[in-house]
């Protein structure tokens, strides 16, 4: 399984919300990443979130649509973030989602690991090419 690292970059900015998301004290974000290194892409996205910062809970849910190249094959495909807070304790998975893979990149699955070190942000990329399946 191949594994790649490198740096990115991230914008977030709010977005409107829904009645029920305000009511909730739910919080809607766009993401516009910047991926460097052996994935060298643009991801756009959407994230849902709530943090209650008093007991350091809460939880997260995004979808990124990643489109660039990967160890130099050209594509896109989608993530889909899940990351919880339970007082303080972190938890996140990114996962490639299931046929998602278009043009050199069809057949991709893997899982996509984030660092944050020195105010800068990592990714760890393990991934898989499958053969597409018509």
């Amino acid at each position: 399984m191949p594994k790649i690292s490198g740096e990115f970059n991230v914008k977030m900015a709010p977005e409107s919300m829904s009645a029920v998301a305000a009511e909730s004290g739910i919080g809607r974000m766009s993401l516009d990443k910047q991926y460097h290194g052996a994935l060298d892409a643009v991801g756009k996205g959407e994230m849902l979130a709530f943090m209650d910062r008093a007991l350091g809970s809460g939880a997260y849910v995004a979808m990124e649509k990643v489109q660039g190249t990967l160890d130099g094959r050209r594509g896109s495909f989608l993530l889909c973030h899940t990351g919880t807070m339970d007082r303080g304790a972190a938890g996140l998975t990114v996962a490639v989602v299931a046929d998602s893979g278009q043009e050199e990149l069809s057949g991709l699955a893997g899982a996509l690991h984030i660092r944050i070190e020195g105010g800068k942000h990592y990714y760890d990329f393990d991934y898989t090419l499958a053969a597409a399946v018509a």
